[in-house]
């Protein structure tokens, strides 16, 4: 008897075991896949992709400099770009391994967990079925890819936001298909790397949370990119054709005929619940498939939480974090400290190139509200600093509400994703605007611009 199951190693289950084995609880932690110790952040997900959006960086910039090669010299930096984040990915997993696997207080199962009934776990492993039984179970399986029901789907050159990480030569001629976060930051830095980049979007809609002024904009500069949006256009089927996938597809109810190298479906992520057997537990699932929680992330069985893209909501990994933050007293020692009612702030980052970053509310926002605001709005081309480095493409947006203090803010350059936390703190902690205005920063420095946009 446990006295805490983890089923899947997430940012949220992983941080959750290692703390409590570390108080002297007896931990199970349950992982179908060996190569996702650690979780999707660390495997598939935020820190291959940055590594590979940092290498088409690279390349990216030594045009500045006259260094254009041939497709041979772009695939050879790809390998190579590929070779260093299967690296950092292996060293970063055994990593992970080693925490939980020589802490005396934790077993780990490699195999398929399901639900036998609110406090056993039966684990599909290659020498048999093992059942585990504990007091407190914490469901932690993350999120997987959607696909599309499309003709020809099951075509090898046809990829997952997991599967196009392991790809060992880079495609000349990509299509990807949603136009959403996921799919732009692929179309970024695939086109870095040199690859002809085409997007498809089934309707008109191109980033419709956020404000027009601010699509507007980044749709000029992954266009001046040389990235190809296509709106109102849907695959019909796909075809093999000589390795390669011959697409059909309707733009504008035109039909035509592509063929291109690689396919990327990137239409989104749905929880991963199936085949857990929850339908032997009292655990409820929403319309979307995700595991219902209350406010301290208990499901309707009350031993049982479940954290981390599972439960549906913004799939990041630090939200996985403060998943575990709220369930680590509640599992430790019966206390209920944080919620998820707490969590009113959370700063995201797009890595597009360059970086789209937003925190608070927008203007459709604002305006939906009935919010009043000034909007204080600059171009990355207005920051020294922008031009030391030759980064001048994108803008700042900050709303200041009656009170003096920000509410939101949207960046989008090159130091975007670091220079939102500033804003994401200002905003929790009520700091006045003109407190960052007349503030003393180092130079030349992105952050420094807020001197004069908030003057």
């Amino acid at each position: 008897m446990y006295d805490l199951i983890v089923i899947g190693w997430g940012k949220a289950g992983k941080t959750l075991a290692a703390k409590l084995a570390a108080k002297g609880k007896k931990v199970a932690v349950v992982e179908e896949n060996p190569k996702m110790y650690g979780g999707t952040c660390i495997n598939v997900g935020c820190l291959p992709t940055k590594s590979l959006v940092h290498s088409a960086k690279l390349i990216s910039q030594i045009k500045n400099y006259g260094i254009n090669g041939d497709y041979e010299f772009k695939n050879n930096f790809f390998k190579e770009a590929m070779k260093k984040k299967d690296e950092m990915t292996a060293k970063l997993r055994n990593k992970n391994f080693s925490i939980l696997d020589t802490n005396e207080n934790v077993d780990i199962y490699n195999g398929k967990g399901s639900f036998i009934s609110n406090n056993e776990i039966k684990v599909a492993t290659k020498d048999g079925d093992v059942i585990l039984k504990a007091e407190k179970i914490v469901i932690n399986t993350g999120s997987v890819s959607r696909s599309l029901d499309i003709e020809g789907i099951d075509n090898k050159n046809i990829l997952t936001s997991e599967g196009i990480l392991e790809l060992k030569e880079l495609p000349k001629k990509l299509l990807i298909i949603g136009a959403g976060y996921i799919g732009l930051e692929f179309a970024s830095y695939f086109r870095n790397f040199g690859s002809e980049v085409s997007v498809f979007q089934f309707d008109d809609s191109f980033l419709a949370r956020e404000d027009e002024d601010e699509t507007k904009i980044i749709k000029e500069i992954l266009e001046n990119k040389g990235v190809k949006l296509y709106f109102n256009t849907s695959v019909k089927k796909f075809e093999d054709s000589n390795d390669r996938v011959k697409v059909t597809y309707l733009k504008d109810k035109e039909e035509l005929v592509e063929v291109f190298d690689k396919v990327l479906v990137a239409v989104g992520r749905k929880a991963n619940t199936e085949n857990l057997g929850l339908e032997n537990t009292s655990i409820e699932l929403g319309k979307f498939g995700e595991v219902i929680v209350d406010d301290y992330l208990k499901t309707n069985a009350p031993n049982i939480w479940a954290a981390g893209d599972v439960k549906g909501g913004a799939q990041f990994t630090y939200v996985s974090l403060d998943d575990f933050r709220i369930m680590f007293p509640q599992i430790l020692e019966g206390t209920k400290a944080r919620k998820l009612s707490d969590r009113v702030l959370i700063p995201t980052s797009t890595f597009i190139d360059p970086p789209y970053s937003r925190v608070g509310i927008n203007e459709k926002e604002a305006q939906r509200l009935g919010i009043a605001y000034t909007k204080k709005f600059a171009l990355t081309n207005t920051i020294p600093k922008a031009h030391v480095i030759n980064e001048t493409e994108g803008f700042t947006k900050i709303l200041i509400n009656e009170n003096n203090e920000i509410i939101g803010a949207s960046i989008c350059h090159y130091e975007s994703h670091e220079m939102i936390n500033l804003l994401a703190l200002a905003i929790n902690q009520k700091i006045k605007a003109n407190v960052l205005k007349d503030f003393i920063y180092t130079h030349p420095i992105f952050t420094e611009s807020l001197n004069d946009i908030l003057g």
